[in-house]
């Protein structure tokens, strides 16, 4: 088949379990019937400004007519499933071939990303049927088990499980049909998100000390007005309340294996001064923003004349111990868990340049235990900053810096992130009052609602 044009505008990473949210069926509903009605500037109006811009009225047209006299009307569609909390796949019957559609949605269910392609069948993995798990208590390895019977052959669970004043590490790995232990709360994966939690921990730190202000303008550490003169404070970057967009236009989404790679200086500063645009009023609503949290390490960097991820070093790995926490995956050889797709086929590790903050470090379980750990010293007064609600999503969920909160079945307060990666998925989630905590780090991409399942059942 002639290579078909695509449009991929959203990508990657998550905040949240996804499942098929009615609000996709109605929006790809609703594409499927303009698209075979020749609908295609209804079409153009049910995308996101974003969208517009960059697939203005004409090329909308100009494409949707291409992609008509290649495999004509849609037949039939059929949801398969979600990709990090970002956008949904559908296996799409058209006339002439089936395609794998994705599609990605704002927060007003606007359409904000769409890609097409040949649809490949993905590859059956047959369940695990051996618990072998014996050496962890029953009703543990039965809740594991259930969890990662049906992920990849060299699937990888490091979970640490805090209570009483002590930290029980399970390592799980699943070798051909066997659900088996493993020690590997040494070992080290991709966190993705959850590194969000660490640059509000940097800000807080540099707050704490009366260096940095939270409604201190992240405007003023740069040579240049912002594009309409807009200005963003620190806070409202650690608590997704910028406006700013989940991803900056100027990002190269082509690289899909590596999407974060080669977006530096020069296109932060071209973003800021050029395409600067807010998709909600500030302090208003909290949208969740790579973007956000990326400018916020990156000019806290700028702040103190260095490079964010020597701060995070200093101020958090080396206060905390974090001996086999990394910036970079080159050079660690076998503390590595290499990470792998839905599928189980291995692929490669992320690397970013400014947006570093928004997903770019490497932990284990081990470390990150001690993060949690710290929580609960009273001395720690930057990470007491941080778990104070800022913003309120609603009656279940608020913000901190960097941590949801969220309410458990009792009543107190959890403070929790995810993160996912090409290769990874992962969660952590801390009880301050009962001093207990969850951590899980998988190799597994687009496991999300799995792990966040695992992780809250076990706290």
């Amino acid at each position: 088949m002639k290579k078909l044009l695509f449009v991929l505008i959203t990508l990657l990473m998550t905040n949240a379990s996804f499942a098929q949210k009615e609000n996709y069926k109605v929006a790809f509903d609703k594409f499927q019937a303009d698209y075979n009605a020749g609908k295609y500037e209804d079409i153009f109006n049910s995308f996101a400004s974003v969208m517009k811009e960059a697939l203005p009225l004409e090329n909308t047209i100009q494409f949707l007519t291409a992609l008509k006299i290649q495999v004509g009307n849609m037949d039939s569609k059929e949801f398969v499933r979600d990709n990090m909390g970002t956008y949904a796949t559908y296996k799409t019957k058209f006339e002439k071939a089936v395609l794998e559609v994705n599609i990605s949605l704002d927060e007003g269910n606007l359409i904000n990303g769409l890609f097409f392609k040949p649809y490949e069948e993905p590859k059956e993995i047959v369940p695990a049927s051996v618990n072998a798990l014996d050496a962890y208590p029953e009703e543990l390895a039965g809740i594991i088990f259930a969890k990662t019977k049906d992920l990849p052959v060299n699937t990888q669970l490091s979970i640490a499980i805090i209570r009483d004043g002590k930290t029980a590490y399970y390592g799980i790995i699943r070798a051909n049909d066997t659900i088996k232990a493993a020690e590997n709360q040494n070992r080290v994966f991709e966190i993705g998100s959850i590194s969000k939690v660490f640059a509000s921990a940097v800000l807080a730190s540099l707050v704490e000390e009366g260096t940095i202000k939270l409604a201190g303008l992240v405007n003023d550490f740069y040579p240049f007005p912002f594009k309409d003169n807009i200005e963003i404070s620190f806070e409202s970057l650690a608590n997704h309340t910028s406006g700013l967009p989940r991803l900056p236009k100027n990002l190269d989404l082509s690289n899909e294996v590596n999407p974060y790679k080669n977006y530096g200086k020069k296109e932060i500063d071209e973003y800021l001064a050029q395409w600067l645009k807010l998709e909600n009023e500030p302090s208003t609503v909290s949208s969740y923003s790579n973007l956000g949290v990326g400018l916020m390490g990156y000019t806290l960097g700028l702040s103190q004349k260095t490079n964010y991820q020597q701060l995070l070093q200093k101020r958090i790995f080396d206060k905390y111990g974090m001996a086999n926490s990394y910036t970079t995956s080159r050079n660690l050889g076998d503390k590595l868990v290499k990470g792998m797709d839905v599928e189980g086929e291995i692929v490669a590790n992320w690397d970013f340049d400014v947006l570093f903050a928004a997903g770019g470090v490497l932990s284990s379980t081990e470390d990150l235990s001690k993060f949690l750990y710290a929580q609960f010293n009273p001395d720690n007064t930057e990470l007491a900053l941080m778990r104070k609600p800022t913003f309120v999503i609603n009656e279940n969920m608020t913000m901190g810096l960097g941590w949801f909160i969220v309410k458990s079945a009792s009543g107190k307060d959890v403070h929790w992130h995810n993160g996912g990666t090409g290769g990874y998925s992962s969660s952590m989630a801390v009880n301050v009052e009962d001093q207990t905590g969850v951590i899980i780090l998988s190799n597994v991409a687009g496991i999300n609602e799995a792990i966040d399942a695992l992780c809250f059942e076990l706290l």
